[in-house]
């Protein structure tokens, strides 16, 4: 009976769905398929050589304003995991008058080309795999074509296949076999992805159902999708099994022995007649300033026509609303997909709590208050940093975040190793090491990376910096952590006495300057050894045994004296020599002497003394090497030179830092500004005077992003995110406005923050976990990510840019770290600037 029942609502709405796709799929200006509520990417993004799937590529479905698919090509695996091989696209060819985009795709560790061609036709697309050879044999039975659907949007809904209902997982359910290891195909760079425990077996997910005519989604209409396939059975899996950041997968095994046409699909994606976008209002969760600027920007579906006027409700003691100002709504145009409008209402000044209604649409409250913008770092300092201190306990009330992490310590990398987060060991060590062998005293301070565990030196250089231009510049005495470097334990919200941002650039300079002083110059990278590490989620500390490996022993076996173990998890450290990074440590390195001095002496001579060396073997191997055209290295060779001048009062560092500074500005004002401000303290008024022009030249560059996009802001279109950029641009400002009011207004600074807090495309919630009225963002890349869950005052990357013209966020799939990882470089850059911006609305 239940079954009959859910029959008879198909029915219905297959009806609704041939009624509503009165329009067809048509071949756009930026060259993908397009009708309202519909597009399909072909191969607009690809593959990346760097992290291979990042699930940000392929044949793409943007589904009612929503990317709902990716992943579509020719794969080697039912499941793929992010370091299985991925095909790389030799051409793409648009003919408009077939109505076709075809690619074609090699894989060139098996000499395999296959060829792609999706075809417009009606409400759905024809795609057809095309192979000139057959299949080498090493592929029959993995070669086959994959479609990749977001988990997040299809958990609880039904599906039918050939007819026969049942329903999307919640949580990875299913079945597998295990199979040896010599029959999984080809891994990237020789990895294996998973560790077998010994077994000589991986795991293999079977599909949830086989059959010839998909229905996605018949119970909602705006994720329907129908999937027929010609000339192979389709086959339904659910990719979590194997890692949690997998995807619903709809795969066809493609034929032994056939060439011409081997494979035909065709996907009908449900367009619900008349849909529009609803409109995506724009502005800051945290509140405004009764005195600052205050608009909203409301991005609009293209059909959607501007509303003339927008109101402003205060909702008072008693719970009612009141209507208080009306205001009218201006255009600003086109911005890739959508339409923008503003809606200003910077006359409301009177403290409280407020919404915006646009039309029928309320958005959730915001205050206006003075107080708004007290606690906007609080979360961060607090909670994010600390917990992501390396090589210590981290404590939070009743909850442990992590365990003492890495007490083996590191090995040093072997070389000719290329590794897969894009770090590489050379030729040689570069150190007195030799391979594998043990380089004592580098578990010690640091920070994790990101979502992952490793110490990326480069971002832990940046880390210190920005601790130490967030002390120097403000004086933040906050202490809320209790941090012992013996007992090597942190617990949270504790004070000890002490600033915390003194405390947290102490914990990075002790595993910076063991760097410098054991290996003798930085390393790029303490990371993981194996693949299965790499990925590892949850406590840090049970990444590793902890024990040291010992060649003698057999696998996960553990010494008699329980000293060390036969389990190859060690972290190393990737010593090869980069110049560039030894400047960027010695700039660092001069900072943090300063502000260490007279809190921790010895580690203040330290590091002051591993600048000096390090700026002056860095300047002679760089002299020593090809030209530098990109400008790096000045740039670090400059900042270094700054601070060193700060920390001694030296004339040669002065001298040689105005000798770079004044080319560097010429090149590229908005990139150098900020280094070029903080020396106004330390010179003379001379120097502020000649700095001047560059300031107006930075004005220049503030009015042409006020006509580049709706915000005002820089906004990154590559594959990471861009609120770096937009959290610079902001503490620019607030310096520059601090040091030439008369050039730089410091109401620039406010629409950085409103940004971060919300007014930005795709969605409004807040881009800092926990900071925002009742929409921060609930989700993000970070070690806790498998839960769906945040680490308070995480900043994600923010509003990810898809080629050619979708920008996105997603807030209930965590997976994508282009968008969602908070890193330790980006939430201390978070750290300055709200800083700088606190202070400058005081």
């Amino acid at each position: 009976m239940k079954k009959r029942k859910l029959l008879s609502v198909v029915l219905l709405l297959m009806a609704a769905f041939n009624y509503a796709a009165s329009q067809d799929l048509k071949l756009n200006d930026r060259e993908y398929f397009e009708m309202q509520g519909v597009n399909v990417l072909v191969y607009s993004n690809l593959f990346t050589g760097g992290f291979n799937d990042e699930k940000n590529a392929g044949i793409e479905l943007i589904h009612h304003g929503v990317r709902t698919a990716q992943g579509g090509a020719v794969r080697l695996s039912h499941t793929p995991e992010q370091w299985d091989l991925i095909p790389e696209i030799l051409n793409r060819k648009v003919d408009r008058a077939s109505k076709t985009i075809e690619a074609t795709l090699r894989y060139k560790d098996y000499n395999f080309d296959s060829r792609v061609v999706v075809t417009a036709k009606g409400k759905g697309v024809e795609i057809a795999v095309y192979l000139d050879k057959p299949l080498p044999k090493a592929m029959e039975g993995s070669a086959g074509f994959n479609l990749e659907f977001l988990p997040s949007q299809y958990w609880n809904k039904a599906y039918l296949m050939d007819g026969r209902p049942n329903r999307f997982p919640r949580y990875v359910v299913g079945n597998t076999i295990t199979k040896p290891n010599s029959l999984k195909p080809k891994q990237y760079k020789g990895y294996v992805t998973a560790d077998d425990r010994g077994t000589g077996k991986y795991i293999d997910p079977l599909p949830l159902e086989t059959g010839r005519t998909l229905l996605m989604a018949p119970d909602e209409p705006e994720r329907l999708v129908k999937i027929t396939s010609q000339n192979a059975d389709l086959m339904l899996f659910d990719g979590r099994m194997l890692a949690q950041n997998g995807w619903f997968v709809v795969r066809s095994l493609l034929p032994a022995g056939k060439t011409g046409k081997v494979l035909t699909w065709t996907i009908e994606p449900n367009a619900i007649k008349g849909w529009e976008r609803e409109p995506n209002i724009g502005f800051s969760q945290v509140g405004y300033l009764p005195s600052q600027p205050k608009v909203a920007v409301i991005e609009l579906d293209k059909k959607d026509k501007p509303l003339a006027k927008s109101s402003i409700y205060k909702v008072g003691n008693d719970g009612k609303a009141t209507k208080v100002f009306t205001g009218n709504i201006k255009s600003w145009g086109d911005y890739y997909k959508y339409h923008y409008v503003k809606f200003d209402f910077s006359s409301v000044k009177t403290p409280g709590i407020y919404y915006i209604q646009y039309g029928d649409i309320k958005t959730n409250n915001f205050l206006i208050d003075n107080s708004v913008y007290n606690k906007i770092t609080d979360a961060t300092s607090d909670i994010w940093i600390p917990i992501h201190m390396n090589h210590m306990f981290v404590n939070e009330a009743y909850r442990v975040w992590h365990g003492e992490p890495f007490k083996e310590g590191y090995r040093q990398a072997p070389p000719n190793t290329d590794h897969f987060d894009l770090h590489a060991q050379g030729p040689t060590t570069d150190t007195k090491y030799k391979a594998l062998e043990l380089i004592p005293g580098l578990n010690v301070g640091g920070f994790f990376d990101a979502g992952d565990f490793d110490i990326e030196t480069g971002s832990n250089i940046s880390v210190v910096q920005n601790f130490v231009r967030t002390w120097e510049s403000f004086k933040p005495m906050r202490d809320q952590t209790f941090i012992d470097q013996k007992q090597r334990y942190v617990d949270l919200h504790r004070p000890d006495g002490k600033p915390d941002v003194l405390q947290f650039i102490e914990h990075g300079i002790l595993n910076l300057v063991a760097q410098a002083e054991i290996i003798g110059h930085m390393s790029q990278t303490l990371s993981n050894a194996v693949l299965d590490n790499y990925h590892h989620l949850g406590d840090a500390a049970s990444l590793t045994d902890g024990l040291p490996y010992n060649p003698k022993l057999g696998p996960y076996e553990v010494a008699p004296d329980g000293r060390s173990s036969g389990v190859k998890d060690d972290l190393w450290a990737f010593t090869s020599r980069e110049p560039e990074l030894d400047l960027r440590a010695a700039t660092m390195f001069a900072a943090a002497s300063r502000a260490l001095k007279g809190y921790n002496d010895d580690l203040s001579a330290r590091a002051l003394t591993q600048s000096k060396r390090l700026l002056k073997e860095a300047t002679a191997l760089l002299a020593n090497q090809a030209q530098d055209t990109s400008g790096r290295g000045n740039a670090a060779n400059m900042s270094t030179n700054l601070q060193l001048y700060i920390a001694t009062g030296e004339k040669q560092y002065v001298d040689r830092f105005q000798q770079l500074l004044w080319p560097a500005l010429e090149r590229n004002v908005s990139g150098n500004l900020l280094t070029a401000l903080d020396a106004i303290p330390h010179l003379d008024a001379s120097y502020k005077e000649k700095l001047r022009p560059y300031v107006v030249k930075y004005k220049e560059y503030i009015g042409g992003l006020e006509k580049d996009n709706p915000y005002g802001v820089p906004i990154g279109l590559t594959n990471w995110a861009g609120s770096g950029d937009v959290m610079n641009f902001g503490t620019t400002i607030s310096f520059a406005s601090k040091y030439f009011p008369e050039i730089i207004e410091d109401s620039h600074a406010f629409k950085a923050a409103n940004y971060l807090f919300g007014c930005h495309p795709y969605h409004n919630y807040s881009l800092v976990a926990t900071v925002g009225a009742t929409r921060p963002k609930a989700v993000f890349y970070g070690n806790n990510r498998a839960d769906f869950s945040f680490i308070p005052g995480n900043v994600a990357p923010g509003i990810l840019f898809r080629k050619p013209d979708h920008f996105e966020n997603y807030d209930d799939w965590p997976f994508l770290w282009g968008q969602n990882e908070g890193t330790i470089g980006g939430n201390t850059s978070y750290l300055i600037f709200g800083s700088a911006f606190k202070n400058l609305v005081k």
